[in-house]
């Protein structure tokens, strides 16, 4: 049996991100009482586990270019799933080393199978329906957590626990992994391209690789890796630090974040120009950052967060769009774009997250200096969209 239906394929790569998505959340959610089934206790213990997993967020997406000119997109995407398998020994961790391997590969899988949506996008769908599929699967991760934070509960309470909830979260992903075997890379795809945005490569182009110099040369790769970096590390800032500075509206940012990418979804369908949208959110979220940040109020702090949960995500699927309306984009060239524009991200993300605790630890705990650091950098993706392509400029009459 084949499966070669473009939309079963791509049920397929959504729900197995939304469960590395529920895995890897519901791992975090209780890894208090997993640190404490190994009878540790140690702060810089659970750091470490952090750390790995920053380790594996870079590492992975930096490698999955390489893994998928060696295996090809179909086997490399199974790997991912493999890897993020190999999570079922989280809550069967009998030790500490084990818990650690178990959550590094499963991040290095979760590293893996972001990259790849993009190729898979590529090869399955038209140009005119990649925005809408990019935009499904940017919301993924956010739905897989929403449904943890909101149903842990309920979750653990129909399994019988924490374990067994995550166990059936990863043996429903390995399931997914040997499905996506039956996948038909082989067929050309059928949807027809009513009209192209961007001129398709000739046989020359199509037969050299696209590789890693190639990439890190290429000033697109630096200037959308640069654009969206000081999104990511105030994303992950705000989950990570300010719950400790009293600023807890994490919920509230995922929920609205799945409201922006929906209207995302909807505003890039029936609006082509792609940095506009940027722009604009970018503009937003550096003023919302600063508001949540500076403005010691709960009813303000409860709007900046929808409204930064709103435009984080809402020109999300016009910024991933972007590479696909290249001219002359290819397989193996998206595949190095996004490899390179995921490490990169997650590199300066990391940076800038040390740099925020460093600069809590000079300041006696106090958060100021820091969150004027975060929001500059926010400024980042307002700042970047200013030097990216407009792949669908508007025609002058």
């Amino acid at each position: 049996m084949k499966i070669s239906n473009k939309y079963l394929v791509e049920a397929i790569v959504f729900v197995s991100y939304v469960l590395f998505a529920m895995a890897w959340v519901g791992g975090t959610a209780s890894m208090t009482q997993i640190m404490s089934s190994m009878d540790v206790d140690s702060l810089a213990s659970a750091s470490f586990i952090s750390g790995a997993v920053t380790i594996a967020k870079i590492a992975g997406t930096f490698i999955a270019a390489w893994i998928a000119l060696k295996m090809g997109i179909k086997y490399a995407f199974f790997l991912s799933g493999l890897l993020v398998f190999i999570g079922v020994f989280t809550p069967m961790s009998a030790t500490y080393d084990v818990l650690l391997v178990s959550r590094f590969l499963m991040g290095l899988g979760g590293a893996l199978m972001i990259v790849y949506f993009n190729p898979i996008v590529m090869k399955f769908f038209a140009v005119e329906e990649r925005s809408t599929i990019n935009g499904l699967n940017a919301v993924a991760f956010n739905v897989g957590t929403a449904i943890i934070l909101s149903s842990m509960a309920e979750i653990n309470t129909l399994t019988g626990g924490w374990q067994q909830s995550l166990v059936i979260f990863s043996v429903a992903s390995i399931v997914l992994a040997v499905v996506w075997l039956f996948v038909d890379f082989n067929e050309p795809v059928t949807t027809p391209v009513a009209k192209p945005v961007t001129e398709s490569p000739s046989v020359d182009e199509e037969a050299s690789v696209y590789g890693y110099s190639d990439g890190l040369k290429d000033k697109f790769t630096w200037a959308y890796s640069l654009c969206y970096s000081g999104l990511l590390a105030f994303y992950i800032c705000l989950f990570t630090f300010y719950p400790k500075a009293g600023i807890t509206q994490s919920s509230v940012v995922i929920g609205f974040g799945i409201i922006g990418t929906i209207a995302g979804m909807i505003f890039s369908k029936k609006v082509k120009q792609r940095v506009p949208v940027i722009t604009w959110s970018g503009a937003m979220v550096t003023l919302m950052v600063f508001v949540l940040s500076f403005y010691q109020h709960a009813e303000v702090q409860l709007v900046a967060a929808m409204l930064l949960g709103f435009f984080v995500f809402f020109p999300i699927t016009a910024l991933v769009s972007i590479p696909h309306e290249l001219k002359d984009m290819t397989g193996d060239k998206i595949t190095v774009v996004f490899s390179l524009f995921w490490s990169i991200s997650y590199l300066i993300a990391t940076i800038v997250l040390w740099l925020f605790g460093k600069l809590v630890d000079i300041n006696g705990g106090d958060f100021t200096m820091s969150f004027l650091l975060i929001g500059v950098v926010s400024s980042s993706f307002f700042i970047g969209s200013f030097f990216l392509p407009e792949t669908n400029p508007k025609k002058e009459s």
